[in-house]
C-alpha cells in the first residue's frame, strides 16, 4: 500500500450542486464538483438511503484515440490494469473487492472511453479508492512481458468469441469497418485486429500508461451512501498526490459519410439462418436529430404494434428476430435494421418487407399514439436508470456521459426533454434527412457448412446497447 502523505489542496472550482425542482418537474441528479491540483475531475452524488457506494473511473480514452496499426489497444490495456502493482498481488483487484461484499466490479471500452467501475458497502469505499488509486498511480511498476503476454492471449480469445466464432460476429465488424473506413480510428472496431493486438509491446504499454492514465484525463465520480467532507478528504488522501501531467488533445474525426448506396453479399461462416442488416450513417451523440431518431427506431421496432415487427414477425412470418436502433458516438451514429430470416423464406423478400414499412411512412405518417409510446418507453428507461447507483446505467454512468460531453454532469433533465420536445414534424424531418437512399445493405447468407436443418432451432438476436462497450 502506497504511503498517505498529506492531504494536498483541492482548487477552488466546485459548482453550487443542483437539486430536483418539483414545481418545474425538474428530475436531477444532485451533485458537488470540484477538480484537484493533478487535473483530476471528482463528482460526488449523495444519497444516504442504502449503505452503498457505487465508484466509477471514466478515462478519456477509446478507440477514438487509437492510431493506425494500434487498433484494439485501449481495449487491451483496460485489461492490464486489473493485473496488479507494486502494492496489490497478481490478479487480486477482484478478489479484494469481492472479499468485502463489492458488486458490479467491471471494466469496458467503447469507441470513446476506458470506464472502471464497483459498488462497494460504504465501509469499504476507503479501500476501493485505494485500489483505484494505485493503479491510476502504480501500474506500470508491475507490467512485464509475460503479464502482457498473457493479456495479449486473453484478448485474441476474446476476439474469437465476441466476433470471429459468434453468429454474426463478422458481419458487425465488416459494418463499422464500411462506415469507418481507415484511418478512421473506429475502424478497428474496439476489440481490433489480431494482428494489432499481437504487436503491443511494453514500450506501447509504458507510453499508453504516461499519456492516458494520468489524474487529467480521469473522472471520479462516487454515488451512494458518503459524507461529501468525509468523500474528499479520503480522495484527497489517495488521488492527490498523484503525479499530474498534461490532459492529451481529444481527436476530432469528420463523420464519415456514405459515397454511394452499398450491398454486400457476406458468407456467413457461424450463424444458421440468413440475417439482412441495413444501416444509414448517422449524426453524433447529442445531435439535435439523435432523440428523434432513437424515438424513431422505437416506432419502427420493438413492440408487437410496431410498424416492422408487425409486417415481418407477426403477419408475414418473415422474422426470426427484428431490431431497429440509433447507436450515437462521438464521432458518427448509425441507424440500423437487423432481420434473421425464418426458415424456408428469402432474404430478398425481407428486404422488400423493410423497405415497403419505410416507404409506407409517407403515405401513413406515424401517428401521435406511436410517438407517445415510443416516447413512455424512452423515459421509463431513462427513469429506471436513476434507480441504480452504479453499474451500468446507473447515476454514476448518467454524471459520466455528461460530464465527458458536455463538462456538465447535470443535464438529465435537458435530456430527458429533448425527447419530450420532439414532435410529428421534428421526428418526420429527422427520417427524410438521415434515412436517405445512400445506405448499407449487408446480406448474410450462411455458407453450406452452417446452413439450418429442416428442425433449426430460433436464433436469438440481441440488440447491442445505446452507447456501446466492450468488457
Amino acid at each position: 500500500m502506497h504511503a498517505s502523505p498529506p492531504l494536498p489542496h483541492a482548487s477552488a472550482t466546485k459548482p453550487a450542486s443542483t437539486t430536483p425542482d418539483r414545481a418545474t418537474d425538474k428530475l436531477e441528479i444532485p451533485f458537488e464538483k470540484y477538480q484537484l491540483d493533478n487535473g483530476l475531475t471528482v463528482i460526488l452524488h449523495q444519497d444516504n438511503r442504502l449503505p452503498l457506494v457505487a465508484v466509477s473511473v471514466w478515462y478519456d480514452v477509446g478507440a477514438l484515440h487509437e492510431r493506425p496499426g494500434r487498433s484494439g489497444f485501449a481495449h487491451l490495456f483496460e485489461h492490464m490494469m486489473f493485473q496488479g502493482s507494486p502494492h496489490v498481488g497478481e490478479d487480486q483487484h477482484f478478489k479484494i473487492l469481492e472479499a468485502l461484499g463489492a458488486s458490479q466490479v467491471n471494466g469496458t471500452t467503447s469507441f470513446d472511453r476506458t470506464n472502471y467501475f464497483e459498488t462497494v458497502p460504504s465501509n469499504a469505499l476507503e479501500t476501493a479508492l485505494w485500489l483505484e488509486s494505485d493503479r491510476m498511480g502504480f501500474l506500470l511498476e508491475s507490467v512485464t512481458k509475460k503479464s502482457l503476454d498473457n493479456q495479449i492471449d486473453v484478448v485474441k480469445n476474446e476476439r474469437r468469441q465476441s466476433t470471429e466464432s459468434r453468429p454474426y460476429g463478422l458481419v458487425r465488424e465488416l459494418i463499422i469497418q464500411k462506415l469507418y473506413p481507415a484511418p478512421h480510428p473506429y475502424h478497428g472496431n474496439i476489440i481490433g485486429s489480431m494482428k494489432d493486438i499481437g504487436s503491443a509491446t511494453l514500450d506501447d504499454i509504458r507510453e499508453f500508461f504516461k499519456t492516458y492514465y494520468s489524474p487529467s484525463n480521469a473522472t471520479l465520480v462516487l454515488a451512494g451512501d458518503i459524507q461529501i467532507t468525509t468523500a474528499t478528504s479520503l480522495i484527497n488522501k489517495y488521488f492527490g498526490p498523484l503525479q499530474g501531467r498534461p490532459k492529451p488533445t481529444r481527436p476530432q474525426p469528420l463523420r464519415p459519410t456514405l459515397a454511394k448506396a452499398e450491398e454486400i453479399i457476406f458468407d456467413e461462416p457461424v450463424g444458421r439462418l440468413p440475417k439482412l442488416s441495413i444501416v444509414w450513417p448517422g449524426p453524433k451523440a447529442y445531435h439535435k436529430d439523435s432523440a428523434a431518431l432513437d424515438l424513431l427506431s422505437h416506432v419502427i421496432s420493438g413492440t408487437q404494434s410496431s410498424r416492422l415487427d408487425a409486417r415481418v414477425s407477426y403477419r408475414d412470418s418473415i422474422a426470426q428476430s427484428v431490431t431497429a436502433a440509433y447507436f450515437e458516438t462521438f464521432a458518427g451514429g448509425q441507424f440500423q435494421i437487423d432481420l434473421v430470416v425464418q426458415p424456408g423464406r428469402n432474404i430478398d423478400e425481407a428486404l422488400t418487407a423493410v423497405d415497403e414499412v419505410i416507404a409506407s411512412l409517407d403515405s401513413q405518417p406515424i401517428t401521435q399514439a406511436e410517438l407517445s409510446r415510443a416516447k413512455n418507453a424512452q423515459e421509463t428507461r431513462m427513469l429506471f436508470g436513476l434507480e441504480q447507483l452504479g453499474g451500468f446505467g446507473g447515476r454514476t454512468e448518467q454524471l459520466q456521459s455528461y460530464q465527458y460531453h458536455f463538462g456538465d454532469p447535470g443535464r438529465f433533465t435537458w435530456d430527458i426533454n429533448r425527447y419530450r420536445g420532439v414532435t410529428l414534424d421534428s421526428l418526420e424531418q429527422a427520417r427524410r434527412t438521415w434515412l436517405s437512399e445512400t445506405r448499407l445493405i449487408v446480406k448474410a447468407i450462411p455458407s453450406a457448412s452452417s446452413s439450418p436443418s429442416p428442425h433449426a432451432q430460433a436464433t436469438t438476436h440481441q440488440a447491442a446497447a445505446k452507447k456501446e462497450g466492450i468488457r
